[in-house]
């Protein structure tokens, strides 16, 4: 029985968050949590029956030498009534014996009362704080639920991050592109030689203008003109 004190006492005392705070998962360690308390309360249940049954057993033991203790006085009266003194005597020395043995039943019943009240007051305490705990389960998990698809988002938030700096990166490197092209055109027009426009007309009029003098004076000397 003091074991079973003992382990009940430490559970009463242990500290849930504490507890939660060493593992990665709350919801798993509380559902494992619930496990070792159902365990620990068939124990403290089955120890508790076996107290009980003792100070019934104590209670029924006393409750009979009281009635013993009462037949022989009853019985001594009824020999002094009959005037056998004697007779009393013997009832009432059986009476004391029993009245000793009783005192040491009563002692016995006290003690097994007291242990009995604090089996049951355990047993009730373990029983409700399971039942507690139980109801706050489905609340845990559901924060845990949230707490791990924040997460999620906190690294898609990474992601979209990570994407705005390459999409940034990727900008410059396309203004750095439209520069250097700017930049070999520049070069390219200042590498080429001066447009000469005399001689730009020269062409112009060399390859139309005589070629049709020619065709006219052609024409009209066939003519006759």
């Amino acid at each position: 029985m003091a074991k079973i004190l003992s382990r009940f006492n430490d559970i009463l005392k242990a500290n849930i968050n504490e507890l939660l705070d060493k593992f990665e998962d709350p919801s798993k360690m509380i559902d494992q949590y619930l496990r070792d308390m159902m365990e620990d309360l068939a124990e403290v249940k089955e120890e508790t029956a076996v107290v009980m049954a003792e100070e019934t057993r104590t209670k029924r033991a006393v409750d009979a030498n009281v009635a013993e203790v009462e037949k022989y006085l009853a019985l001594a009266q009824k020999a002094l009534e009959a005037g056998n003194e004697n007779d009393a005597r013997v009832f009432l020395s059986k009476k004391q014996e029993l009245e000793t043995a009783g005192a040491a039943l009563h002692t016995a019943y006290a003690v097994a009362h007291e242990n009995a009240m604090k089996m049951r007051q355990l047993h009730d305490k373990l029983t409700n704080d399971i039942n507690e705990l139980k109801a706050r389960r489905e609340a845990i998990k559901a924060k845990v639920s949230v707490a791990k698809t924040q997460e999620k988002l906190n690294q898609f938030d990474d992601h979209s991050d990570a994407a705005q700096d390459a999409m940034a990166a990727f900008k410059r490197m396309e203004e750095k592109a439209d520069q250097m092209l700017d930049k070999a055109n520049s070069m390219a027009e200042l590498n080429s030689k001066p447009v000469d426009e005399a001689k730009a007309l020269e062409k112009k009029y060399a390859t139309s203008s005589p070629s049709v003098e020619d065709e006219l004076a052609a024409l009209k000397s066939k003519m006759g003109l």
